[in-house]
């Protein structure tokens, strides 16, 4: 696929388009060049490039200027593209045809990328200054992100006084999101030959009560200004064992804790120690702390009027939480239900694009 053949006016169209470009985290080089090449010719943008991240700005000079934002990467594919379009026949009593978008990244995140893209392209005029990022490496290791290693190599592009993450929101805004831990539990034992299992010390069985015990765990829901997050602690990942005849002397946990905004990483780090005291050492491998919603700022509720829908709270891990590190309120606003977000069955209403491309093409050119 060249660049050209980019579509940068139809919101829909472009999502095929993006997602037909397999672009699972580490591979967005040639997506991010297609991007490129046709955002650098627009004459209202300056647009500036880290790897395979990308940043263009309007300089209007006005008196408030917006961060929107989207990753490009993808988790893996499986089975799921080239994306599929499968007409819908409305439901009785809505006028209203549909068509659903089926495939890798429909959802997460390439239709609100796709939207932001139509948008750049067209508001050579909005009411705001607008900063727009797309960038790499979301879907995989915090420390690996684009837009991470970007605001650390050129803080000056993200100053703000509002940022938008384009991430899946099933067409309403949603306010801050969880913060996220990941860390190794591990277990020591001693080798033995299985047939005198008691002179040796089984690892894996040392652990059994520990993964009893988050079994049990009952995640917490907590209200932060407003909004109920949901929490979790879970294990992602396990391993251990020698041979079909050996005793084990290792086992290791992986587990993910998803903490409320109102926790630091701190708190959550004290959380987890305190919760696997019986290992032998905890790891703590991966920490990015939440945000909280940031729905007092006039940008964020003039936004919430456009969009229309009472806001909720976003469970999982977004990008908003650095914005909230330099004191940018910053919201989810996409299309897509996120509850099939790296679904093999993933799949956008083409109606939803629509709906929050008119929403944030209202909104940005509102009071002119």
């Amino acid at each position: 696929m060249t660049e050209q053949q980019l579509d940068l006016t139809d919101p829909v169209n472009l999502t095929e388009q993006l997602c037909n470009f397999e672009s699972v985290s580490g591979n967005e080089a040639a997506l991010a060049d297609a991007i490129f090449a046709r955002v650098s010719k627009l004459p209202h943008l300056t647009c500036h490039r880290d790897g395979d991240t990308i940043v263009c700005r309007t300089s209007l000079g006005r008196s408030q200027r917006v961060v929107i934002a989207g990753h490009i990467d993808t988790v893996p594919v499986n089975n799921n593209l080239p994306v599929k379009t499968i007409a819908e026949t409305p439901v009785e009593g809505d006028a209203t045809p549909d068509t659903v978008l089926w495939g890798r990244g429909t959802v997460d995140m390439k239709a609100g990328v796709a939207v932001q893209l139509v948008l750049a392209a067209e508001l050579d005029n909005p009411a705001y200054d607008i900063t727009w990022v797309w960038y790499d490496n979301e879907e995989v290791s915090s420390d690996l992100n684009g837009l991470g290693r970007t605001l650390r190599n050129s803080p000056e592009l993200f100053a703000g006084d509002f940022a938008i993450l384009g991430e899946p929101s099933n067409g309403t805004v949603e306010g801050g999101c969880n913060g996220t831990l990941r860390c190794v539990v591990s277990f020591a034992g001693k080798r033995a030959h299985s047939a005198r299992s008691w002179t040796g010390v089984n690892a894996i069985q040392r652990a059994g009560e520990t993964l009893v015990r988050l079994n049990s765990y009952a995640a917490e829901t907590v209200v932060v200004d407003g909004l109920e997050y949901r929490e979790g602690l879970n294990a992602v990942r396990i391993s251990g064992g020698v041979a079909g005849n050996v005793i084990p002397d290792s086992c290791k946990i992986e587990v993910n804790y998803r903490f409320c905004p109102a926790k630091s990483p701190a708190e959550a780090e004290a959380f987890v120690r305190e919760f696997f005291a019986d290992a032998d050492s905890v790891e703590i491998v991966d920490l990015a702390p939440g945000a909280r919603p940031g729905l007092d700022a006039p940008l964020a509720k003039q936004l919430v009027e456009a969009v229309g829908q009472p806001p909720r709270a976003k469970v999982g891990w977004t990008d908003v939480a650095r914005f909230s590190e330099l004191n940018i309120p910053a919201v989810n606003y996409g299309p897509g239900d996120p509850l099939l977000a790296h679904a093999d069955d993933e799949r956008v209403s083409a109606n939803q694009i629509r709906a929050n491309y008119l929403a944030l093409y209202q909104w940005l050119t509102q009071n002119q």
